[in-house]
């Protein structure tokens, strides 16, 4: 089923794109847990449809969990200081722990996260993303598994938002300049 994404917004990725470059991802980290068990930590409320569709692609028996964070509000742009809004219902000490973001932008989140999680002890961190911004980098911090890497582009969709809107659309698309509201 197409869709058409709303006026002034245009397609970066399809949901074919995305579908397959999930798929590849799966594949890839199920071939690193080598059979291992897997808790999957996704970052809300962007990376919802990616780890949904990324634990339906790995191949292993994986657990959820989820933290809520807050460095955006309702801006276009960070605001430096990042605040744990949700953490974890369960330790994740001794376990192979994948932490699921929607967009790796500053770093200062998955900093931040990695940090947290890391004075738990787990057996593994990793980090997936399906969208890379190396070029907004503040914080020194690489996602073991990349979706798609991209320039300096506001986008929504597939669980990315500006003020809460447009997260539902199956694409990704990129927003006008001008934002509408």
């Amino acid at each position: 089923m197409a869709s058409t994404p709303p006026e002034g917004l245009r397609v970066l990725y399809t949901r074919q794109q995305i579908a397959g470059r999930v798929a590849e991802l799966g594949v890839q980290i199920a071939r690193d847990l080598n059979g291992e068990k897997l808790t999957m930590i996704g970052v809300l409320k962007g990376a919802a449809f990616f780890l949904a569709d990324l634990a339906r692609a790995i191949e292993a028996d994986t657990t959820f969990d989820f933290v809520a964070v807050s460095s955006y509000g309702k801006a276009q742009r960070s605001s430096g200081a990042v605040k744990l809004i949700k953490d974890l219902d369960q330790p994740v000490e001794g376990k192979n722990v994948l932490v699921v973001e929607d967009i790796l932008d500053t770093g200062l989140t998955l900093a931040y996260l990695r940090k947290l999680f890391l004075q738990q002890h787990p057996k593994t961190l990793r980090i997936a993303t399906l969208l890379d911004k190396p070029s907004r980098r503040i914080e020194k911090i690489e996602a073991d598994y990349v979706g798609f890497s991209i320039p300096n582009l506001f986008v929504v969709g597939y669980g990315m938002d500006y003020a809460e809107r447009y997260r539902n659309l199956p694409e990704i698309c990129l927003m006008p300049p001008e934002h509408p509201e």
